[in-house]
């Protein structure tokens, strides 16, 4: 395993991260703690959790993953061979985000944030996270797939200060390491940073976005925070959820994948994502390579990446997942990656 540092902090994690999303869902309890033993057996350290998750949200299991990460650390008594990180809801108000989370009330504000805060490390069974984010913006933005700023009129937004002065007594308190953003934008970013330096508030250590083959719009503005503030990236999607595998190719859905199971993830699946995924496959198999190792290695390689966060349903998959680490890919195929990224830019924001 490689190791990379965690912004400005302490913190060495793993560039491989073991994402938990699917834990609650389509994975059993005995599962998660499979992948997690194999994991770590593996040289992960890097747990990435959420309040909403499992995904998709829904009430009935909304916090079942950080049960099970939970009962795996009571089981276990590894609590400090990894770094745990965990996420808070934004507000609700889009129809493509949980409404169902403290009934909607969860804007970034010191009631929501400390009731959040509280129960995530309840079901996880521990007194502190390493890392704690804000899952998206108090704000409408760019996020989850929308293309272009919509010139919203938010009703009502807690602004930046007043959530990182939450998080500043978190920190005091004891119960929170280190803080991070996660689908943020380079305004946003900006905001945070400037807060930190200008009223001594905390600083955030990383940013949590999208990042793979079909969505490398971190590197339009955000990456320039990584290479001139240490702010790196906790990429998530390197796979554009399982597409860049190959597997859903013309019109293939086998079954219990997730997109065989939930019709809501369309971001990945639109008509020049699928054209875009059908040559970075042709690509990787004519390189001797998998599609998914292809895909994966070239996130591994960025210099602005913290940690690659892979989610897996099976095993065999969480193996081929991190055995990337190992691939590195020639000039050829980067130039061939970027080849086909110039004929289809970014077909899924």
């Amino acid at each position: 395993m490689k190791y990379r540092k965690l912004g400005h902090t302490d913190l060495e994690v793993s560039l491989i991260g073991l994402g938990t999303m699917t834990w609650g869902e389509q994975n059993t309890e005995s599962e998660a703690h499979e992948q997690l033993d194999y994991a770590l057996s593996r040289g992960v350290n890097l747990v990435d959790a959420a309040e909403m998750y499992p995904v998709p949200p829904k009430p009935e299991t909304q916090g079942r993953t950080e049960q099970y990460i939970g009962t795996w650390l009571a089981k276990t008594g590894r609590r400090k061979d990894i770094v745990l990180t965990s996420k808070v809801s934004g507000p609700g108000t889009d129809p493509k985000r949980p409404s169902h989370i403290r009934s909607g009330q969860t804007h970034l504000d010191r009631k929501n944030m400390t009731e959040a805060l509280d129960a995530s490390l309840k079901r996880l069974q521990t007194d502190y996270l390493d890392l704690y984010q804000l899952h998206w913006p108090d704000r409408t933005t760019t996020t989850f797939g929308r293309p272009a700023y919509p010139w919203p009129n938010d009703t009502h937004t807690v602004p930046i200060e007043e959530t990182l002065e939450v998080l500043q007594d978190f920190i005091k308190a004891g119960k929170v390491r280190h803080i991070g953003v996660s689908n943020e934008t380079p305004w946003g970013v900006a905001q945070y940073l400037n807060l930190a330096k200008t009223r001594n508030l905390p600083r955030i250590a990383s940013i949590q976005n999208p990042y793979s083959l079909l969505n490398r719009g971190f590197e339009n503005g955000l990456s320039e925070f990584s290479h001139l503030e240490g702010l790196g990236l906790l990429a998530y999607s390197p796979l554009g959820m399982g597409v860049l595998a190959g597997k859903y190719l013309d019109g293939a859905r086998p079954e219990g994948a997730r997109m065989t199971l939930f019709t809501r993830f369309d971001r990945y699946m639109k008509p020049q994502a699928e054209l875009a995924t059908a040559e970075y496959v042709r690509l990787a198999r004519d390189s001797g390579l998998s599609p998914a190792s292809m895909a994966l290695a070239f996130v591994n390689q960025q210099p602005f990446v913290i940690s690659n966060l892979m989610g897996a349903t099976r095993l065999d998959q969480l193996k081929e997942n991190i055995d990337s680490v190992e691939v590195s890919l020639s000039q050829d195929v980067l130039d061939a990656i970027q080849a086909i990224h110039l004929r289809y830019p970014n077909p899924s924001p």
